[in-house]
């Protein structure tokens, strides 16, 4: 006689229910240990629940260049913005693309906010251009009270507090200007006048008549601009070098310690694309603070060309200023012809101003021009309220949760109140250390994302208790029950997570902003999920399967058959005996059969 065929031995979580437990206990460990040797113990909080400020820019186009407005250019100005801002020692600032023409920068409070705000808003090019003249800002009298043209000292080589002596008329401000833009090697306002002019001296001993008129007109309009100018008026410093080409002459604005000033300056002779890089530092051998710049090989042979015109002529020609967003942040004097692609600017800085400066000119040439859009400002406490009330959100619907899993299901919500509590273990630690590792920061719609992810992980327990229960009205025990009830389960969480995560990943991809921040929560919140029943539930059914209260169907443990409406007990037939005394008898189902 044949013996009887042996039921297979389980597997996986099945047969090794502990060696699944242990693997998510390992984990749970390490990612807690890991937030507290990181320091890093709660999730980096997102502007509007921390605090701080969201500036949104949107880029100019341009008159002649409809094309500038582009990816490439996008993203070199958010690499630009970011280092500038961090370059303050702002950390964790966020600056990221919305739409095609609209930039966002999120700066967290702290020490340097106001100051990151403000060269953030800076988003022109960078200039140097050779100086004309320089008096103070405010325009002089109408009549002239006395004679004379007005002298500038140089600015100490880039000295911010350096001063200068103010013409005393409208008159003696004007003859500066016709001045510098007679003075030898001076630009003249405009490309077509110059060229013309060089023309008509190769041909003849004179410039033509209708150059030098136009040279006249335009020094003259240049005069009574530079003499009405009052640089202490905010509109009118914003609007003094509004729509100059780079290649025209321009007058601007800019301070020296409290004092405003105001220049005449040359056509752009280097931009800010030219300098590779540039840095506030200490010179330990004088014990001064001084500001060095590194030009690229292009940018080198354009500086030295100028220096070298520059160091020529008397002050104040003698000097380059730096302008920035149409204001003068610099106006170094030039000694001597700078070669090699290396200059250093020296003078009365601070710690302050020199790493300012330094700032500026690293990361101040923007491939484009942008205006702020809108500026929104959320304060601590206002952020600490809208945490508060996410939270208390969360813990509502939670609540509702877990009171409807003890009212339907009773035993099995336990098991289910303990898997949400390992998912939200691991959705925090995970959370905290993203926050340090790339930037991850929790946000209001991040928080909502966490709240959606209540919902899907009961989901996922409802799916599997209710194929248990389905076995156990067909007639079958706790045991084969909980076995058979998984492949199914396990189609059905995977096929509704895959499609929750691919909704999340979708809407990440095509959403900027705080978007993405609920996207990101709910996509892992999905995986984490996965893990849980896959690691967690499932093991933990399989032990309770073997345990007493629940393996009898107590009425408590939310399995009983009797309320559950079971069948009676699976019985398959079986034929003993040989010959005339063989008789068929039915026996239960064995669990391991099942």
């Amino acid at each position: 006689m044949a013996a009887p065929k042996k039921g297979r031995r389980p597997t996986g979580a099945q047969g090794r229910p502990g060696r699944s437990l242990a693997i998510i206990l390992i984990a749970m460990v390490a990612l807690t240990a890991g937030m507290f040797l990181t320091k890093q113990t709660t999730p980096r909080l997102g502007i509007d629940l921390a605090g701080g400020t969201s500036i949104t820019l949107k880029a100019k186009s341009e008159p002649g260049k409809p094309d500038a407005i582009n990816e490439t250019n996008m993203n070199t100005a958010i690499g630009i913005i970011e280092r500038r801002v961090n370059g303050l020692g702002v950390s964790e600032a966020e600056v990221q693309k919305q739409g095609q023409d609209h930039i966002i920068v999120n700066i967290p409070k702290g020490s340097n906010e106001q100051q990151a705000r403000e060269q953030v808003g800076t988003t022109a090019q960078l200039y140097f251009r050779p100086v004309l003249a320089v008096t103070e800002g405010a325009p002089a009298p109408p009549e002239a009270s006395q004679s004379g043209s007005p002298s500038a000292a140089p600015s100490g080589s880039g000295s911010p507090s350096a001063k200068a002596t103010p013409s005393s008329s409208a008159t003696s401000q004007g003859r500066a200007v016709s001045e510098a833009l007679k003075a030898p090697n001076a630009p003249s306002p405009s490309p077509s006048a110059s060229e013309s002019k060089k023309a008509d001296d190769k041909a003849t001993p004179s410039a033509s008549p209708s150059a030098t008129s136009a040279d006249q007109a335009a020094a003259a309009a240049l005069q009574a601009k530079f003499a009405a100018l009052n640089c202490t008026d905010e509109a009118q410093r914003a609007a003094v070098s509004k729509d100059v080409k780079p290649e025209d002459p321009t007058l601007a604005c800019g301070k020296r310690g409290d004092v405003w000033y105001k220049w005449v300056l040359g056509p752009a002779q280097v931009d800010g694309k030219d300098v590779k890089d540039a840095k506030g530092q200490i010179d330990q051998q004088r014990g001064i603070w001084i500001v060095t710049m590194q030009f690229t090989d292009k940018g080198a042979d354009k500086f030295a060309k100028i220096t070298g015109e520059l160091a020529a002529k008397q002050e104040p020609q003698n000097q380059f200023a730096i302008v920035l967003d149409g204001q003068v942040i610099s106006d170094p004097s030039v000694r001597e012809a700078l070669t090699g692609g290396n200059a250093e600017i020296s003078g009365s800085f601070d710690q302050k101003s020199a790493m300012e400066l330094g700032n500026m000119l690293s990361y101040g040439a923007l491939p484009l021009s942008f205006q702020e859009d809108s500026v929104t400002t959320v304060s601590a406490a206002l952020g600490g309220e809208q945490l508060k009330a996410g939270l208390i959100a969360g813990a509502i619907g939670l609540a509702l949760v877990v009171i409807y899993l003890l009212a339907y299901y009773r035993g099995l919500a336990f098991v289910a109140i303990i898997s949400l509590i390992v998912s939200g273990i691991l959705t925090y630690t995970i959370m905290a250390l993203l926050g340090k590792g790339i930037g991850f920061a929790l946000n209001l719609p991040a928080v909502c994302g966490a709240i959606v992810a209540i919902g899907i992980t009961a989901d996922s327990f409802i799916v599997y208790f209710e194929r248990i229960r389905d076995e156990i009205r067909e007639g079958r025990t706790l045991r084969p029950a909980v076995e058979r009830a998984w492949p199914r389960a396990r189609r059905t969480i995977l096929v509704s997570d895959f499609v929750s995560f691919l909704a999340a990943a979708v809407l990440f991809i095509v959403t900027v902003g705080k978007v993405q921040g609920f996207a990101f929560t709910l996509g892992l919140t999905t995986l984490l999920d996965v893990v849980v029943v896959f690691l967690f539930t499932k093991p933990v059914m399989t032990l309770l399967a073997r345990t007493d209260f629940f393996a009898s169907g107590h009425p408590w443990s939310g399995l009983d058959p009797k309320r559950l409406g079971a069948k009676p007990p699976l019985r398959r037939s079986r034929r003993t005996g040989s010959g005339a005394a063989a008789a068929t008898v039915s026996v239960p189902v064995d669990a391991k059969e099942a």
